[in-house]
């Protein structure tokens, strides 16, 4: 088999390399490398489709592994991430923000590899959902952020990945 049909596999496979580098980072408090490192997964995560479109090499087996990747990388890094930044603070109803995020962010995937992708997005993908949530958490690491806005947020994105009546179209 050619290198060509394992590079988007290996993308994702970097993907989630960097989703569990940032939790291992954020047991040495190192939140803002972990924000940076969820970041740097979506970029991966961009060119792993286009890769093995590019290279006519897209799979049942690419498509599965890609949400498994997403779910760490997007759904449970910055989840966690978040929570030990600022949801932490709030006690139970921040773990359970916490948890909902990321079971939202499972519900949404097993829903997309359950249906036909036409071109639109039904509620915002999970790699959106995380990439906000890092970028908020290098936010909330210089600056002041009001707890129960981010709370909300958090709600809002959970509610968002999972929404029927959001609809984005591919770009």
């Amino acid at each position: 088999m050619e290198i060509k049909s394992k590079l988007p596999n290996l993308f994702t496979l970097l993907n989630l390399s960097l989703g569990v580098l940032a939790i291992i980072n954020m047991f040495h408090n190192e939140y803002y490398l972990s924000s940076l490192l969820i970041i740097l997964a979506t970029l991966l995560d961009r060119f792993d489709g286009m890769l093995a479109r590019k290279f006519n090499a897209t799979s049942s087996l690419g498509k599965e592994l890609d949400s498994l990747c997403d779910l760490i990388s997007f759904g449970i890094a910055p989840s966690i991430l978040i929570w030990n930044i600022k949801l932490v603070s709030l006690g139970s109803i921040g773990t359970l923000i916490t948890i909902l995020y990321a079971v939202s962010g499972a519900y949404r995937l097993a829903r997309y590899n359950t249906t036909t992708f036409e071109g639109v997005y039904v509620g915002i993908p999970i790699t959106l959902a995380g990439g906000l949530v890092s970028i908020i958490s290098l936010y909330s690491i210089k600056y002041k952020f009001n707890i129960y806005a981010l709370a909300i947020l958090l709600l809002f994105l959970s509610y968002a990945m999972i929404s029927t009546k959001i609809r984005l179209k591919k770009r």
